[in-house]
């Protein structure tokens, strides 16, 4: 309390533009004084404005390692040599996993490797897309990811991945992609929810039900789980195995299942696994 007595009398200049107001709405000509409370709260908050510019921006979270894309070619039963079944997806590469552009902390603040993937003629990319592949050196792709990393030495443009380099039998990895999409749906088929009874005179069978109070809160809740669009989204599956890499068929296959539909496009990287390849903190 002591303190805060001690700042109720400090008193700051008037700016410039205070000086045309009213002479009721100040009751100071050259000074006024502060709120306790306020010049308290301004102190406490002056630490944290001083170091606001030097924070770093996050702007995506940090890969294991280099990952490469792929299609999704669908589902089948894989026969393990002592005779388990695995069901397994099988995943093909179209031409491309070559790098486009190696960004550093000197050019563009972050480390991280821009890989393009799948070929296309040259008319169905823009001018600018094509100019930005025509500085690396590459043929014209339709998709381009960026894999940020801790250091990308090693890593040049017009380099190609090859998944057999990366990647071994045996090891996880995260596998990521658009889901399908299922439309508009209700609590039942999106939530999960039960229905209600469908005899006895019941008139609610699969509909979503109360949804808030009337007088408090008087407002249904944000975030409230109801019927709406379904599936479409990017989801990630982590810790997935690879169970085979076929040279041949250039296909892999990966144990469980992945997201989206046949021919959809996938991202595969290493699997993050704390205190590994990544750090606990």
């Amino acid at each position: 309390m002591a303190v805060t007595a001690s700042l109720s009398c400090i008193r700051l200049p008037l700016s410039p533009t205070t000086q045309h107001f009213p002479s009721h709405s100040l009751s100071l000509s050259s000074s006024f004084t502060l709120n306790p409370l306020q010049t308290h709260l301004q102190l406490r908050l002056q630490p944290f404005r001083s170091a606001k510019s030097t924070l770093p921006i996050i702007r995506m979270s940090m890969e294991a390692g280099v990952g490469v894309m792929a299609t999704k070619l669908g589902m089948m039963s894989y026969f393990e040599p002592e005779g388990k079944v695995v069901p397994v997806t099988v995943v093909g590469f179209r031409e491309g996993n070559i790098v486009t552009q190696v960004k550093t902390e000197a050019t563009d603040g972050y480390s991280a490797v821009q890989v393009g993937y799948r070929r296309v003629r040259d008319r169905k990319l823009t001018k600018p897309e094509m100019g930005h592949l025509e500085k690396a050196g590459t043929i014209p792709m339709r998709h381009l990811q960026e894999f940020r990393l801790v250091s990308v030495d090693g890593f040049e443009p017009n380099q190609k991945l090859v998944f057999e380099e990366l990647f071994k039998e045996g090891d996880l990895v995260d596998v990521s992609g658009i889901t399908i999409g299922k439309g508009f749906q209700g609590g039942i088929k999106r939530h999960n929810f039960r229905r209600g009874p469908m005899t006895h005179g019941s008139k609610s069978h699969r509909a979503l039900g109360s949804i808030g109070a009337g007088t408090t809160p008087g407002h249904v809740y944000k975030g409230k789980k109801m019927p709406g669009r379904m599936g479409g989204t990017k989801t990630k599956i982590r810790k997935l195995k690879i169970v085979k890499i076929d040279n041949d068929l250039r296909v892999v296959m990966i144990k469980g299942a992945v997201p989206g539909k046949p021919g959809n496009l996938l991202r595969i990287t290493p699997a993050k696994i704390v205190g590994k390849n990544i750090p606990k903190n």
